[in-house]
């Protein structure tokens, strides 16, 4: 039985965390920080457990194993490497951290203190881009030449259990649509073409939403990026808090041998398209009310191997997010590798 806290009880943990722990039987939900002392304490009603007084007082318990950081983009890095370093693995929310050097500091503190930091980048573990990927791997449209990707809604407003939203404040989120959509995609396009991005030229900008003054929020609500990746697709991939209508998921390969459109037929969510235009649908049972993270999370802790998902893997798509926000902060193609550096 594996102990976890969760540390910030807002709308993810609310609609994502806490249910998923409660429904595997391998996991007992044990304690619980959020700086709203009361909803901590409603949370420890519903699930058992405790709440603390202070994320440092849960850390302390030594039976705790594991912990959820759920909390504003600008805390990640400090907390989760506070855990790290006292002993817990970390399952942390997107985007991992602020800075490159703060996603840095939490890969180096989950191996020196021998524990697993996993980032909830969720799209990967879909059944549909799971069987998207068997059937790219198995040749069925060749090589990926160019691909395009969106995922756009309508926005953040609401999902915040407070008033307001906090995905607007640059001093709490940082960043905005690219990194809380467009980095669900950056993973993607890597896990399903195999390839990592090595270069991006991009547009990261604030065209709609608008704060309680009138004027623009404090970070970007649309991005736009080519990338090129490191076995040669290049592609673009679109992220918008403007998309006020059904929201957009699609993704499209094109390959040597024919087309793949995944979440982009109303009837189908896998269609192939072959060279001679022969058509193959792919229709894929899946539970949109599960994200599949905190399973895989807790799989892993289970069998003692790195989560698919490591700190170390989510480095590849923190790089291509910084370095997007630099292109279009310059104007210029920004290469993405080990040694990029971005100072915000």
């Amino acid at each position: 039985m594996i102990k976890v806290g969760i540390i910030g009880c807002g709308k993810i943990a609310q609609v994502r965390h806490l249910p998923e722990y409660a429904h595997n039987p391998d996991v007992q939900l044990v304690g619980y920080y959020d700086k709203n002392v009361d909803r901590a304490e409603a949370i420890a009603k519903q699930y058992g457990g405790i709440a603390y007084a202070s994320y440092f007082d849960l850390l302390k318990n030594p039976e705790i194993d594991a912990v959820s950081v759920c909390v504003e983009n600008r805390n990640h890095a400090e907390i989760s490497n506070a855990a790290l370093y006292a002993g817990k693995h970390v399952l942390c929310e997107k985007p991992m951290a602020v800075t490159l050097q703060e996603c840095e500091s939490m890969v180096a503190a989950a191996e020196r203190n021998g524990k697993y930091l996993m980032i909830g980048h969720n799209m990967r573990l879909n059944p549909v881009h799971r069987r998207a990927k068997e059937l790219l791997d198995a040749g069925i449209i060749g090589d990926v030449i160019t691909f395009r990707t969106i995922l756009g809604n309508a926005g953040p407003e609401g999902w915040s259990v407070d008033a307001g939203t906090w995905f607007f404040d640059k001093n709490k989120a940082a960043m905005g649509a690219l990194s809380d959509l467009g980095i669900h995609k950056v993973d993607l396009m890597q896990y399903l073409t195999g390839q990592k991005v090595v270069e991006t030229t991009a547009k990261v900008i604030t065209l709609n939403k608008h704060d309680d003054e009138g004027g623009f929020i404090g970070v970007d609500d649309n991005a736009l990026c080519i990338l090129r990746m490191s076995g040669g697709a290049v592609g673009t991939l679109a992220a918008s808090w403007t998309v006020y209508g059904k929201e957009c998921k699609s993704t499209c390969l094109y390959g040597t041998k024919g087309i793949m459109r995944i979440f982009d037929d109303a009837q189908h969510n896998i269609v192939v398209i072959d060279a001679n235009h022969n058509i193959t649908s792919y229709d894929i049972d899946y539970d949109e009310s599960t994200s599949g993270v905190i399973d895989a999370f807790v799989e892993a802790l289970e069998n003692n191997h790195e989560p698919e998902i490591s700190g170390r893997e989510a480095l590849y798509t923190m790089r291509a997010i910084f370095a997007s926000i630099k292109s279009s902060e310059t104007s210029r193609t920004v290469s993405v590798n080990e040694s990029f550096i971005s100072h915000f």
